[in-house]
């Protein structure tokens, strides 16, 4: 039966969402109901591989995958040995060696991987770190001219693959250059001595999903297999928290090599040992064993902020300190910035919403513009819009004459390539980055002009051709069978995130014992089924939709509830808890 005549999941046609609830195609469950008698794993568990297309031979090395078999040769990549040589060379040599590193997570994981690898190599690598304001995104030539007149060699990590005029810049000043990057690059590449970024135009490896930080650690392993006869080698393993961090606060998709990164790293990060993402778990009331999902929306933000709304090297800076006091310092720093960064972040979302419904939400995307809105948010708000729309959205902040915005993209849809073709057909002064996100520049007497060519090109690839997105649902459960053992199992499956959506599970005819409001728009619950079945839940932003007044004004009446299933320690207590995404009246 094709998927859009299939029943809906429970009956639910039009939840409080607007979304219609679909459950496991015919194939699917057949292929779930063989893992369950061929592998032993449990019902939950078996919709999860099912989904996910792994079949029986594959669960054991899916369960428990394994780094050196899911590692890509780092001579396999372009440019990859001649930069491994080259920077082996230069920390024989001792040489002055600076990173240029971009303001996101990306960014600042990427260079205190190398600070930390140098450090232990008896190396202290200069930082620097563009302020997004005053320098924008990647390299510029004022500061590479600086960097090469004071270090023989300059890293660029998460930038530098458009930058062609900065790198030559660098180069007459004598300086080495090697650019670490994954986002999409040119017909031409820059003059750096090596370009290493499984997106360039001429290679053709598989592993093009690595973020910077999946880069550079990469290139890392390339060098301690260099070295090995030097001497000892930093331990590539214990780095893989700040790989991890990057991965998922880059919206990397979990797939292959990223999956093996992600678990391992959350692993090492649960070890507490590095000083930064200690400091910052604290700040941010992060008492359980971290997840993909702590490092996404915890994590990840807090170390954004400095990039965003106040001095671009913070996160780096903390990510890369061995000092615990200072790591505590920044981390307090990044808080207070944080708190600060949401504040102005609604306001533009406020005004934004407001723009994009006055415009209209039904072409291929949705964009909205307004002088002096801050850059440091707008990629946030795009990623809000995107999320209520079902469209790639575009938020550009506009000053002096000139729009600098950031886009965020939906699955299927390559905004990044968008982008650099409306880029190099004129319409945008400049723009570049990946799949699911990227950033630009428009002269603003070009705006309407360039959105509408970014949304013809968008349309190409079908983008605002569906309405509200479906609700995949993986399976029925009971409150009463939501054990932390079950959850377990399922989280074996993980880590969730891009490319690897968390499994959502429903509970049908739900009544709410108890409901009161948590902060300013986040709902807490708690929910009874027919078998006397009790589970606590949340649902974050429930306010946002028709969720929040549904269920906390609920009359007495039952509820089907959609969420995803987690395991909560708070006080040593380890109990399960759903993370609510929608709901439907019985």
């Amino acid at each position: 039966m094709p998927r859009d005549s299939a029943p809906a999941f429970l009956d639910v046609e039009t939840s409080l969402t607007g979304r219609r609830w679909i459950g496991m195609s015919e194939q699917e469950a057949r292929a779930a109901a063989q893992l369950v008698q061929v592998c032993g794993v449990s019902d939950p568990v078996s919709r999860v591989l099912a989904r996910r297309g792994i079949e029986a031979q594959e669960v054991p090395g899916f369960l428990a995958p394994k780094m050196r078999d899911l590692m890509p040769d780092p001579s396999s990549l372009k440019d990859m040995d001649h930069a491994v040589a080259l920077f082996c060379d230069h920390v024989r040599r001792k040489s002055r060696i600076a990173i240029f590193a971009d303001y996101d997570v990306d960014g600042g994981a990427s260079a205190a991987l190398l600070i930390d690898w140098l450090r232990q190599m008896g190396l202290a690598a200069t930082l620097y770190i563009p302020d997004r304001i005053d320098e924008g995104y990647g390299p510029n030539v004022p500061a590479m001219q600086d960097l090469a007149g004071a270090h023989d060699l300059i890293v660029c990590v998460d930038c530098g693959t458009l930058s062609h005029e900065p790198i030559a810049a660098a180069k007459a000043k004598g300086a080495d250059v090697i650019v670490l990057d994954h986002h999409q690059g040119g017909e031409v590449l820059p003059p750096a001595d090596a370009v290493v970024n499984p997106n360039r135009q001429d290679e053709d490896v598989a592993c093009t999903y690595l973020c910077a930080a999946g880069v550079v650690f990469l290139m890392l392993a390339g060098a301690n297999r260099a070295m090995r006869n030097d001497g000892a080698v930093p331990d590539l393993m214990a780095m893989l928290d700040l790989v991890a961090l990057a991965t998922v606060a880059d919206v990397a998709p979990l797939i292959g090599f990223n999956r093996a990164l992600v678990r391992q790293g959350l692993t090492i990060m649960a070890q507490r040992a590095r000083p930064g993402l200690v400091a910052l778990g604290d700040v941010a009331g992060l008492n359980t064993r971290p997840s993909a999902y702590h490092l996404g929306f915890l994590l990840g933000p807090r170390v954004n902020a400095g990039g965003r709304i106040g001095a671009a090297d913070l996160g780096a800076r903390l990510l890369a300190t061995q000092d615990p006091d200072e790591a505590a310092a920044l981390a307090q720093r990044l808080e207070t910035l944080n708190r600060d960064r949401r504040e102005i972040e609604a306001q533009v979302l406020v005004q934004a919403t407001q723009q994009v419904e006055a415009r209209g939400t039904d072409g291929p995307m949705v964009w909205a513009a307004g002088e002096g809105w801050h850059p440091g948010v707008v990629g946030i708000v795009a990623a809000r819009l995107k999320e209520a729309f079902n469209r790639p959205a575009v938020v550009i902040g506009l000053e002096g004459g000139i729009g600098k915005g950031s886009a965020r993209s939906i699955a299927g849809v390559d905004l990044g390539g968008a982008v650099a073709m409306a880029t190099h057909e004129g319409h945008l002064l400049k723009g570049g980055g990946h799949a699911m996100a990227a950033g630009l520049t428009v002269a603003e007497a070009a705006l309407d002009s360039a959105m509408e060519r970014l949304s013809a090109l968008l349309a190409r690839q079908g983008a605002g051709k569906a309405g509200p997105a479906d609700l995949r649902i993986d399976g029925l459960i009971a409150a009463a069978g939501a054990t932390p053992e079950l959850v377990e199992s399922i989280e074996a499956t993980g880590p969730f995130g891009a490319g690897a959506a968390a499994p959502r599970f429903a509970l049908s005819a739900q009544r709410i014992a108890f409901a009161k409001r948590a902060g300013e728009n986040h709902l807490r619950l708690t929910l009874t089924g027919e078998g006397g079945g009790r589970i606590d839940a949340i649902a974050f932003r429930a306010f946002d939709s028709d969720i929040g007044p549904a269920l906390s004004e609920h009359g007495g009446r039952a509820f089907h509830i959609a969420g995803k299933l987690e395991i909560d320690e708070w006080g040593g207590r380890r109990k399960v808890k759903l993370r609510v995404d929608d709901a439907a009246p019985v």
